[in-house]
């Protein structure tokens, strides 16, 4: 088993390798497909949805769709590792709670491909 506190090739988060930089960017391009089909659907969302909380004026802006896209690709990637963590009983690895804190508070790509390093490290990125 891979160890959870070492970073992929022993790079620091600011220094994430370019292939999974290229495959998560791959990732939120299907998932922007899919909110495009979405918003263009004959049936509009369900009302009982929360609604979108408005973006800091300090963060650089990005489409509703894009934003909506990592957004996607983040909650895929949680799925996904909450099934691992139950499957296995590993405890929380370690970083990637602020990983997803720092995605949370400002959604970029940058930010997922941190959450998504972790993830690379356990194998659940195919």
């Amino acid at each position: 088993m891979p160890n959870p506190s070492r970073r992929p090739n022993g790079s620091q988060p600011d220094e994430l390798p370019e292939n999974l930089t290229e495959r998560v960017k791959a990732r939120v391009t299907l998932a922007r497909v899919a909110v495009d089909r979405r918003a263009k659907a004959s049936r509009p969302k369900s009302k009982l949805r929360r609604p979108a909380t408005p973006a800091s004026t300090d963060s650089p802006s990005l489409e509703p769709a894009e934003t909506e896209s990592l957004k996607r690709v983040f909650r895929e990637l949680g799925a996904s590792y909450r099934r691992y963590r139950s499957q296995t009983g590993d405890p929380v690895t370690p970083g990637l709670r602020d990983a997803a804190y720092k995605f949370r508070a400002e959604p970029s790509l940058k930010s997922l491909v941190a959450v998504a390093a972790y993830l690379d490290e356990l194998d659940l990125l195919s």
